[in-house]
């Protein structure tokens, strides 16, 4: 994968970063190998110019002096990425649930959209879709 030097990125804190550099690899994503990897932190490619920055939650706070949200009791954001079949959906989310995730919701098949959601280590929600612009313009 050819890496650009621009990526934006979504800044989650994890309660060990080893562990959830464990669940994102095994899931597919790679690791950014243009960011320092350490105790503190790993940069995970989840996009062409898309990155999640796992930062272990002690560090975390140092960054944001706020504390972190509560994910057994709340939620902050839903991660949403697009993927290029239903199949690699569902591939995904299994894939998430094998390795230590929960389920976030049943599927939803709305004939020109499937989504389906995991839930992370750390709680954090991520709802994975397949777009199927033919049936969306149809």
């Amino acid at each position: 994968m050819a890496l650009s030097s621009r990526f934006t990125s979504l800044n989650l804190p994890v309660k060990n970063v080893e562990q959830s550099k464990a669940f994102f690899t095994g899931i597919g994503f790679e690791l950014n190998p243009q960011y320092p990897d350490n105790e503190n932190s790993a940069a995970i490619v989840i996009g062409d110019n898309l990155q999640v920055m796992l930062i272990n939650q002690a560090f975390f706070i140092t960054l944001t002096e706020r504390e972190i949200v509560d994910t057994s009791m709340y939620a902050q954001m839903t991660i949403a990425l697009a993927f290029e079949s239903r199949e690699k959906v569902d591939e995904i989310v299994n894939t998430a649930v094998s390795l230590g995730g929960k389920l976030h919701a049943e599927p939803e098949d709305h004939g020109f959209m499937y989504h389906w959601g995991f839930v992370d280590l750390d709680g954090h929600l991520w709802a994975i879709n397949y777009m199927n612009a033919d049936a969306a313009q149809g």
